[in-house]
């Protein structure tokens, strides 16, 4: 890969990876995720009651007035922290989303990058080719001068002139759409220019597959992290079916009684108490035992066939980029061979018996030849995208 093309695309990248709002979208929804452990981290409220008695109920030591109370619950020991685990798995998983959807559009962005170059390329060529005829029309109008060719050769050139310079126009548009699609992944203005290198050559060779680093593939550990979070989810509901205890106190405001003199006259009541909350009927916490179990289940095989798919993905790039770089020989070894009727066409011409026909046969030749070459280099790039995505 060329040095300056390497720098250009490395630069749209990091502005994607800056501005891309999906990008800031998914790293919002990880920061909010992360944000739950300081939610989970609490205990029950405390529980306070006020209660004064209309009719106050007479006592040896006097009639009581009001009563004020207090009551808190605990989890089990380990409760919280099991939450702060369950809840910090799930932000972890989240994470992997933040690092596929990055990959995603690195290779979004390098995709659209050599779609660009290919449209550029083809403008180029079809711009030598144009020329190529203006000096074949020169030569025509000249054997008709001389009477070694009909008008009919001219316009023909002519014609062949307005098609290739109608397929210009439209790869001009085309162009402009593909660069408004890339700015929109930079998430900038759509008219701001790209600029693509001039020419991509095919590289002498590949660079490394290494099949095993599929496994590592983050689409592939979001599973991983799943499953690690549906663990915590059962260690949780083991902490939730296990008893509550509760400290409290009550306090009771007693009168004293008028007229009578002994030590406990009006002495308040202070009640300390200890409870406990038993969640006998736990069919619930069974239950979700279960769905656990199923879930855990359901992740390894989603797992199974998204590797499944990347492998066919991962199989397939390697196969297609094979073949372009088959194609890219091909192509230039028959654009060797159309040049080398052009010299011959041109010496037929010093010695007077051109055929026009012939000139744009091998005209035509000579662009299928030519588009198909920076087709090959665009899916060999492409392709290699693609890998890079599933491996890197």
């Amino acid at each position: 890969m060329l040095s300056a093309q390497s720098q250009e695309l490395e630069t749209l990248i990091d502005v994607a990876l800056n501005n891309n709002p999906e990008i800031q979208k998914f790293e919002l929804q990880y920061k909010r995720a992360s944000e739950k452990v300081n939610e989970v981290n609490t205990i029950p409220n405390t529980e306070f009651g006020v209660g004064y008695f209309v009719s106050e109920p007479e006592t040896r030591t006097g009639a009581q007035r009001f009563k004020v109370s207090a009551k808190q619950m605990l989890p089990w020991f380990g409760t919280i922290t099991s939450r702060e685990n369950y809840v910090s798995s799930l932000a972890d998983a989240k994470y992997e989303d933040i690092v596929i959807a990055k990959r995603k559009l690195m290779a979004s962005v390098s995709q659209s990058y050599y779609n660009l170059y290919a449209n550029k390329a083809k403008q180029k060529v079809l711009t030598e080719n144009i020329k190529l005829l203006e000096t074949y029309e020169t030569l025509a109008l000249t054997s008709v001068e001389v009477g070694k060719a009909s008008a009919v050769d001219v316009l023909r050139l002519q014609m062949r002139q307005n098609e290739m310079q109608q397929l210009k126009d439209v790869l001009s548009q085309q162009f402009l759409a593909e660069q408004t699609n890339l700015n929109n992944l930079l998430n900038r203005e759509n008219d701001i220019a790209v600029t693509v290198v001039d020419s991509l050559m095919m590289p002498s060779e590949d660079f490394e597959i290494t099949t095993k680093n599929l496994a590592l593939h983050p689409e592939l550990l979001k599973y991983d992290k799943l499953y690690q979070s549906i663990e915590q989810s059962e260690l949780l509901n083991q902490k939730e079916s296990s008893p509550m205890i509760g400290f409290g106190l009550d306090y009771i405001n007693v009168s004293e009684r008028p007229d009578m003199n002994f030590s406990d006259n009006g002495k308040d009541i202070v009640m300390p108490m200890v409870s406990v909350s038993i969640p006998i009927f736990n069919k619930k916490y069974k239950s979700q035992t279960k769905q656990n179990e199923l879930e855990q289940q359901e992740i390894t095989a989603q797992k199974q066939e998204r590797l499944n798919t990347l492998e066919t993905l991962l199989s397939k790039a390697i196969n297609e980029r094979i073949s372009a770089r088959i194609s890219y020989a091909t192509q230039t070894k028959n654009l060797k061979q159309a040049k080398d009727a052009e010299e011959i066409l041109i010496k037929s011409y010093e010695t007077g018996t051109i055929d026009f026909n012939d000139v744009l046969d091998i005209q035509e030749l000579q662009l299928k030849f030519q588009m198909n070459q920076i087709e090959s280099i665009k899916g060999y790039y492409v392709q290699s995208t693609i890998i890079n995505y599933l491996i890197q």
